[in-house]
């Protein structure tokens, strides 16, 4: 496999460490796009570290040069800005994508034109699922219609900082669980970039933006990163409650996540999918 990132965070350079340990047979290449100010620390990272997962490794700071090493899987780990900015641009040139942000698609306008894009490149867009389980389930039920989707995300204090979730709580001093929003998954996912694409995840599998209601909780007896969802439809009914240790050196993440995106990469390698 020839593989692209953009981005190269806690979430790609944990992922990369899995491809380390797990893969049985080198990549034939690694690219990784990243800002030009982050260029020179990204190469040295990856020969100091990387060195033996690619036959061969390059890093890149546009789309045109990461397109010229012409990937076959594309992996995007940099946020909602990223999507909107270049990954037209990377699945009209046919490159299949897994998106990593995906509550960047609660913008109606940007995920009709992904869609576009990925149809005049006869590529793929892949949303894994993430920090989240049962998504198999829901979007099976989906094709019934008559969904009733409520979720509920809960973390510790720290994980919602920066957020706008510090206007409504003390987060330094909090004492108790609390709620601080209640809304629809398109407010959630807009308001919470990098909290709430697993409730995206969950109104693009299931009953949609605006029928999947979402309550988000800081708790500081929350023993990692909680997600929590209910189902009701004609068909069947169902609840899901996950703990996820929250990613090392970034409390916003579940690790599970990148657990998600390394089963993507291994079934697009391995001889069956699971």
């Amino acid at each position: 496999m020839d593989l692209a990132l953009i981005g190269f965070g806690n979430i790609a350079t944990t992922l990369l460490l899995l491809l380390n340990d797990t893969l049985d047979a080198p990549l034939d290449s690694l690219t990784v796009m990243v800002l030009p100010e982050f260029a020179e620390d990204t190469e040295a990272r990856l020969e100091r570290d990387f060195a033996g997962l690619a036959a061969a490794r390059q890093v890149v700071t546009s789309v045109p040069a990461l397109l010229e090493a012409r990937p076959d899987l594309l992996i995007e780990c940099a946020g909602h800005a990223v999507v909107k900015a270049h990954l037209p641009e990377v699945l009209r040139s046919g490159v299949d994508t897994i998106l990593v942000s995906i509550g960047a698609l609660a913008d109606d306008g940007l995920h009709a034109d992904l869609r576009a894009a990925a149809r005049e490149g006869d590529a793929r867009l892949i949303l894994p699922a993430g920090a989240v389980g049962g998504i198999d389930l829901l979007s099976a039920l989906g094709a019934a219609g008559g969904l009733e989707v409520t979720y509920r995300g809960t973390k510790p204090p720290k994980a919602w900082s920066g957020t706008p979730a510090e206007e409504a709580l003390d987060l330094d001093h909090l004492g108790e669980r609390a709620i601080f929003f209640t809304g629809n998954a398109r407010e959630a996912a807009t308001a919470y970039p990098k909290n709430a694409n697993v409730a995206a995840t969950l109104a693009l599998a299931g009953a949609g933006f605006e029928a999947t209601r979402v309550e988000l909780v800081a708790d500081p007896a929350a023993p990692g990163n909680m997600h929590e969802y209910e189902v009701s439809s004609p068909l069947a009914r169902y609840s899901m409650r996950i703990e996820n240790l929250p990613s090392a050196g970034n409390a916003k993440t579940s690790v599970s996540t990148v657990y998600s995106v390394l089963r993507e990469i291994r079934n697009r390698i391995g001889p069956s999918a699971i």
